[in-house]
């Protein structure tokens, strides 16, 4: 919330600063890509005559704000689904799909659990709840203690669909009931940090040095991968996902503009110095 606030705030500074009327761009969606967002923002304002304002309420909420015309461009850190498509097209909307950057999804535990690294199969069985305490897969004999995001994330959604269900359309498998929700990466961090049963799934960006990232394997034959920008560029590490903004029809005028900005090498360089992945490689300044 305090993030949402000072980017708000920031707008409002810069068109009181200004002493003329500026265009606003409103940007609602993804709390994986908030804090990008903020970043790219700030950077643009700097640099243009338009302000922007940010608030991350979750992929589905931005989504759907797109479709009822309330937004000029929603950040989703999952893709539209069907059912999304389905109404945009009722209500006359055609949503246009940029891929902005890439994101890849780190597992992390608390630094004093020994258990550092998981096959696929193991991450899911332990997000099923068949995994119930660490000592099942060599760590110590502490109740594991899940974390996921709530139901309007596209976090919470991409985990469900390409971890749980394994990437299968008519999957069923959900999270168990006693999984805690929390309400952003940066919340998942926190309770992991002060929990040593905990384990959460949170963007790549959000890692710090009060959690432990877990290396990652697509089987017990496979390498074991952590989560960086290089190995999500080189798709070595096997979570990631690219991360999105929609519009409904092409974009024209401001909107445009600052798409373009986002996908140019200035915009690109962000997206690293946010700790995502760019869509290609460009040089550091």
């Amino acid at each position: 919330m305090r993030a949402i606030i000072a980017i708000l705030l920031l707008a409002v500074l810069f068109i009181a600063g200004c002493g003329e009327r500026r265009e606003a761009i409103e940007i609602k969606g993804s709390n994986t890509m908030l804090q990008l967002g903020q970043a790219w923002a700030e950077d643009y304002i700097s640099k243009s005559d338009t302000n922007l304002i940010i608030s991350g309420e979750g992929s589905g909420v931005g989504i759907a704000a797109m479709i009822n015309g309330t937004t000029d461009i929603a950040e989703s850190s999952r893709e539209i689904n069907a059912e999304e498509i389905e109404r945009a097209k009722a209500k006359g909307v055609n949503p246009v799909q940029f891929i902005v950057a890439w994101d890849g999804l780190a597992i992390i535990v608390n630094p004093r659990n020994p258990v550092k690294k998981l096959t696929m199969e193991q991450l899911r069985s332990i997000y099923l709840g068949n995994i119930k305490n660490w000592k099942e897969i060599g760590g110590l004999d502490e109740e594991v203690v899940l974390h996921t995001r709530d139901t309007a994330s596209g976090t919470h959604q991409y985990f469900k669909e390409h971890i749980l269900r394994k990437g299968d359309p008519k999957g069923k498998e959900e999270f168990p009931r006693t999984a805690i929700v929390d309400t952003s990466s940066q919340a998942a961090v926190q309770s992991v940090a002060q929990d040593i049963g905990g384990i959460a799934y949170v963007s790549l960006g959000y890692i710090n040095s009060r959690v432990a990232p877990v290396a990652i394997a697509e089987s017990e034959d496979r390498d074991y991968v952590l989560p960086s920008i290089e190995a999500i560029m080189d798709r070595s590490y096997p979570i990631s996902r690219p991360l999105y903004f929609y519009t409904n029809e092409e974009p024209t005028g401001n909107v445009k503009k600052f798409i373009d900005y986002v996908l140019s090498d200035d915009g690109q360089r962000i997206v690293m110095r946010e700790d995502f992945v760019p869509v290609r490689r460009v040089e550091p300044k």
